[in-house]
């Protein structure tokens, strides 16, 4: 017996189910960023759930910020748009609290996978506030 067969695969059906349910949950970077190219983005908003400072460093372009930590209970949000909420990596939570936190209170959400740094790796575009780029070489979490 294999090690990658030691459990097995799940029957097709299940694995489709599974796999609809979790593309539910998470946008693909290439996706966003096809979309942006395109001026295609109706429909959802681009979060970032980091700091006000780690937003000021460098966002992917047209995200809003809405630090995950400071989110009142009461938003004036668009019920009809899904929000892509994003953080550092997949080493960082903010994303997940911060789609947590706006599911919550209503809204439809999704999570981008890999967050600012797959965006980075993947050569796509950031936006910085010129005076916070200075010196700076990479975004640190400041969840």
């Amino acid at each position: 017996m294999t090690n990658a067969l030691r459990f097995p695969a799940a029957d097709p059906a299940a694995a489709a189910s599974f796999f609809a349910a979790e593309l539910a949950f998470e946008a693909d970077p290439d996706d966003v960023h096809r979309d942006l190219q395109d001026g295609n983005t109706h429909g959802y908003v681009l979060v970032e759930t980091r700091s006000p400072e780690a937003f000021a460093q460098a966002r992917i372009p047209g995200a809003v910020n809405l630090p995950y930590r400071d989110l009142p209970d009461e938003l004036d949000l668009d019920p009809d748009l899904v929000y892509i909420c994003y953080c550092e990596s997949f080493q960082c939570n903010a994303a997940t609290k911060g789609a947590l936190a706006l599911a919550q209170r209503g809204y439809r959400v999704k999570r981008l996978a890999g967050g600012i740094t797959a965006w980075r790796e993947a050569g796509y575009p950031i936006e910085s506030d010129a005076h916070s780029v200075v010196g700076v070489s990479k975004v640190a979490c400041h969840c």
